[in-house]
């Protein structure tokens, strides 16, 4: 994501920007809320002038309109997030209009930007910094590749060759080309996890076979393999060591003490009512808030409260098994000082 700030006092103002890859899109589902006004050049039908009484036809031009945010839909599967509201600034004021952000679409935001707004924002900048993230799950006669996207891992495909048992070292060869084959595309980090020896085998064949890649390469022992695999890559923090400070590696870390502190009866808050408690207490140390619950109104207030008193506060994603869990209890915990009643 590319960011410009044209004009802002004290919270209030308009921010350019250019999303680039889908976990933009992702970020300008949060970012973008009922309410906002959002400018952008698009297409709009407008009716070609005649003589008759009625045009020949409509045609479609690229216009400059402000709309005023009615509903947001992000589309992972089409690369595509819907702006749907009323237009206010021009052509066809006061009619509805849907804008379709796609990677390198530039649109102008103006609202009120919270602190967590800002935060995201800056994470999407940051992001750019770097290539994607892939973690390659090896096991015998199977191999998983996904992507970690800024909202979670996403399942790019399974490659397989042979049994998962007794495979003979021709097999092994062969589902390593093919694997290999599935990352030709891969321009970022690559992770290579799974237990055992078979991925220490594939890594040896990348360094044989593929240079490039092998240089950003990573192996990581894990117990489990698949999506499992790739939950363990996050909270071991190795994503960490590839690109500084992740943000989900931090979600998985906060959601399991999270969890521990409800099994062992500690310091801990969730479901909106309890962690507005906390919070008035003062005795929220950080919040936790799922990326969904952000658009009730009640909770962004319970947020802003946490901040006013110095609580930290982390935004998770419920694309991703943190904040999955975060929504069960209710989207919204707290790590507390001390234990209240």
């Amino acid at each position: 994501m590319k960011a410009e700030v044209r004009e802002m006092k004290k919270q209030f103002g308009e921010i350019r920007l250019f999303p680039e890859t889908l976990d933009d899109l992702w970020h300008l589902s949060h970012l973008i809320g009922p309410g906002d006004l959002v400018f952008a050049t698009t297409f709009r039908s407008v009716e070609a002038a005649t003589d008759k009484l009625r045009p020949e036809k409509v045609e479609k031009r690229p216009v400059r309109l402000g709309i005023r945010v009615e509903k947001v839909e992000f589309h992972q599967h089409t690369n595509r997030l819907r702006v749907a509201g009323v237009i206010e600034s021009g052509l066809d004021v006061a009619s509805h209009h849907t804008l379709n952000v796609e990677p390198g679409f530039e649109i102008s935001v103006i609202k009120r930007w919270r602190s967590f707004d800002c935060e995201r924002l800056k994470r999407a900048v940051d992001a750019s910094a770097y290539g994607v993230v892939h973690v390659v799950s090896v096991e015998e006669g199977e191999a998983q590749v996904y992507r970690l996207r800024q909202f979670g891992p996403e399942w790019v495909t399974t490659v397989t060759a042979g049994s998962s048992k007794g495979a003979d070292t021709g097999t092994r060869s062969a589902l390593f080309e093919k694997t290999l084959e599935a990352l030709t595309a891969v321009t970022g980090p690559l992770v290579v996890a799974g237990p055992g020896f078979v991925k220490e085998e594939f890594a040896d064949y990348v360094r044989g076979h593929a240079s490039d890649l092998a240089e950003r390469m990573l192996v990581v022992e894990t117990r489990r393999i698949g999506r499992g695999a790739v939950q363990e890559v996050i909270g071991q923090g190795i994503l960490e060591r590839l690109l500084g400070d992740l943000h989900l590696a931090r979600e998985v870390r906060f959601m399991d003490e999270v969890l521990l502190r409800i099994a062992t009866s500690g310091a801990v808050a969730y479901g909106l009512d309890e962690v507005r408690k906390a919070v008035a207490y003062g005795a929220a140390e950080t919040v936790l808030v799922s990326d969904t619950l952000l658009r009730d109104e009640e909770a962004t207030r319970v947020v802003e409260q946490a901040e006013r008193v110095n609580a930290a506060v982390v935004v998770l994603s419920t694309e991703f098994e943190p904040g999955e869990r975060l929504a069960a209890l209710g989207g919204a915990a707290a790590l507390l000082r001390y234990k209240i009643e």
